[in-house]
């Protein structure tokens, strides 16, 4: 496992880590603790909100609450004006 004190980084992600602290009046060891940060809570959400959705499908199968493929597709033709 890499040294998590000094991780490499490409040569144009440093210019690019470095411009970005600039513009935020950061030094860049703040500016990518803080980038990574929200990436990384955005992440667990957009996670935890897949997981739901497909739970919530799946009791929604077993319940029951079906419609047929053709149906679903053709109403999304309709609201989406697609070709059928």
């Amino acid at each position: 496992m890499a040294n998590m004190d000094m991780i490499p980084l490409k040569p144009e992600r440093k210019s690019q880590l470095e411009e970005y602290a600039k513009r935020r009046g950061q030094d860049p060891a703040t500016a990518l603790d803080e980038a990574l940060a929200a990436y990384l809570e955005w992440e667990s959400q957009d996670f935890a909100e897949a997981v739901h959705g497909v739970r919530q499908g799946f009791e929604d199968l077993r319940a029951g609450r079906t419609r047929p493929a053709a149906e679903f597709l053709a109403d999304l033709s309709r609201k989406h004006d697609l070709p059928r």
